[in-house]
């Protein structure tokens, strides 16, 4: 193909414009160099190493951990009119045998395969036999132990940059931090690779954490404000999974249970269901979820508090993927922490138990946040957010605040007198004033800071060091056992150059206000909900007909977009984002004459 990015990302898939990096990623792995991209749920990772797949000669590898994630966007992609195919276990041996054939006859723009099967000898000894444009590592947070959904047959992908030197290759993930960036860089080969950090902000979503009182009944009250909308409730154990969907067929709702346990037509089953929006909740456990492409999750419910950030953010980001309002709603209770604590120490590797309770710490700090979620969300990544983001349940409900000034300068203070070695629990202890032996011997007992905050519980200094965290003027070290560093931002407030307020500790979540919904607006625009619902009806139908999920046609922000512009002929609605030439010559005429009709 020879026309510009541009041009295929307008005609192809219908996009008239590049999103932030894109543009730049793609031309880098056009002309043959490697990439690392860090871009949130929905940001348009895919689309960095398609377009380049249509550029360059030969096939994409893909690499992606799921059959179902293969699917849908092998689906995808053919709907475009883009050459794709899945090489998994799902397929027989005849429709195994037609599809390297395709692949040796170069009939394929995109291959999507399993790591396992991509790095079996015979598979390699293929693929040295026929032209490849690019390898694509999805999900490759799946590469390191520090990923929050370590898989051990990703290891081997390492192998990749040495058998294929010369061949570009780019990972992808929505879910790292610092120590998870660098570790899949390094076992990917990847030192020369140009990183792209896109940031983690997925401003559309409202976060919202709520005391956990009787959860069944929050959750009831929760999707009775959302009748027509597709969500996930994500809870810890089978049994809880089972019986909450169970409570809410009981109720009407078109829901669904997902774990591990079930068999595995069954699980497919209601995974392809849930796609086709013929159920509308599913309650699940973590087994259930990545590489969801749906983008009209509307909500997404923590039932029990995850384990760690990394999921959490994962997990929430499954909702609002099309850009749409979205809510993440956890419910937190300290009855779930010591759950969550064993489950994790029953583990049979030391140092990934070690790194997975400083995990959890980070989650509990996170929920138990004073000011802004998001801003304590993205802080735990290392981006930081300059102003409360309005959208949460903190900046919209946000707690009583007090001058913390003085107490932030004697914590940092504290922090760089034990010598920015020692996590929060030895800082407040020196704080505090506390007579253990460990602190004697270290000789910290006779540092200028030692028994400065006695005036204030333990619990308190909890709070004020997780602020600073989130606020940006300590970082933790995950890697180093959570030990306390100053950042550059402290320095002002260690000078007196800066006042600093900081949330009073409230251990009672209270729920956000609630704000009119902002339905009936996309882009900034005003769209009919009528016709925004007809559009739906037609699109489920013709779903049905080609037997693919609704979204793979149009997406939500799609139809609302027809819905507010209106188009009435082809050369209107080809300026909708979401419709390229091949989905207007097939499904344009059925959605004009909707449109007209209303």
């Amino acid at each position: 193909m020879d026309c510009l990015p541009l041009h295929t990302l307008q005609t192809v898939f219908g996009f008239h414009a590049f999103r932030p990096f894109q543009e730049e990623i793609i031309n880098r792995l056009m002309a043959g160099d490697d990439s690392f991209v860090l871009m949130p749920t929905g940001g348009g990772k895919s689309l960095c190493y398609q377009i380049p797949a249509l550029h360059r000669h030969g096939v994409a590898i893909v690499v992606s951990p799921l059959i179902s994630l293969m699917k849908d966007q092998v689906d995808a992609l053919r709907e475009n009119g883009v050459a794709a195919a899945a090489y998994n276990s799902s397929l027989g041996e005849r429709d195994s045998r037609q599809l390297l054939a395709r692949l040796h006859a170069g009939e394929l723009d995109l291959l999507y395969v399993a790591p396992e099967r991509l790095m079996n000898d015979s598979f390699l000894e293929r693929l040295r036999e026929i032209p490849v444009a690019l390898f694509a590592i999805d999900e490759a947070h799946c590469v390191s132990q520090w990923g929050h959904d370590f898989r051990p047959e990703y290891v081997a992908l390492g192998r990749l940059r040495g058998i294929f030197p010369g061949i570009p290759l780019i990972a992808l993930t929505a879910t790292a931090d610092h120590q998870t960036r660098n570790d899949i860089m390094e076992r990917l080969g990847l030192a020369d690779a140009q990183v792209y950090i896109t940031g983690f902000d997925r401003p559309n979503i409202r976060y919202t954490v709520m005391e956990k009182r009787k959860p069944f009944q929050q959750l009831q009250e929760f999707l009775g404000t959302r009748p027509d909308e597709a969500g996930i409730v994500y809870a810890l154990s089978r049994k809880r999974v089972e019986e909450v969907a169970s409570k809410l067929r009981e109720l009407g709702i078109e829901a669904a249970p997902y774990h591990a346990g079930l068999a595995d037509r069954e699980r497919s089953r209601v995974q392809e269901a849930f796609l086709r929006d013929d159920i509308r909740v599913v309650v699940a456990t973590v087994a259930f979820g990545m590489g969801i492409d749906k983008p009209n999750v509307r909500f997404v419910v923590h039932y029990d508090l995850p384990k760690n950030i990394e999921s959490y953010y994962q997990e929430t980001g499954r909702a609002g993927r099309d850009g749409l309002p979205a809510e993440a709603l956890l419910l937190f209770g300290y009855g779930d922490i010591p759950i969550s604590r064993s489950l994790i120490e029953s583990g049979t590797n030391p140092e990934q138990v070690r790194i997975e309770l400083h995990k959890l710490s980070a989650m509990i700090g996170f929920a138990e946040a004073g000011s802004c979620r998001r801003g304590a969300l993205l802080g735990y990544f290392g981006q930081r957010l300059e102003e409360p983001c309005g959208n949460c349940d903190l900046c919209l409900d946000p707690p009583d605040s007090f001058d913390a000034t003085e107490e932030a300068r004697k914590a940092l203070s504290c922090v760089y007198r034990v010598g920015q070695r020692f996590g929060a629990g030895h800082v407040i202890d020196v704080l505090r004033g506390s007579k253990n032996e460990r602190i004697r011997q270290l000789g910290h007992d006779r540092l200028s800071t030692y028994g400065i905050g006695a005036h204030l519980a333990a619990e308190a200094w909890g709070s004020i060091i997780r602020q600073l965290i989130h606020r940006g003027y300590l970082q933790q070290d995950l890697a180093n056992f959570s030990v306390l560093k100053l950042t550059p931002s402290a320095l002002p407030l260690l000078r007196g150059e800066e006042r600093l307020v900081l949330a009073k500790p409230r251990i009672k979540v209270a729920e956000a206000k609630k704000e009119p919904r902002r339905r009936g607006t996309v882009l900034n625009m005003e769209y009919n909900e009528d016709l925004f619902q007809s559009l739906r009806a037609l699109r489920k139908r013709l779903a049905d007909e080609q037997n693919v999920p609704p979204y793979v046609i149009f997406s939500d922000a799609t139809l609302a977009e027809m819905a507010a512009l209106r188009p009435l002929d082809s050369e209107a609605l080809l300026k909708v984002n979401g419709v390229g030439v091949q989905k207007l010559g097939r499904y344009g005429a059925a959605f004009l004459e909707v449109i007209r009709q209303d």
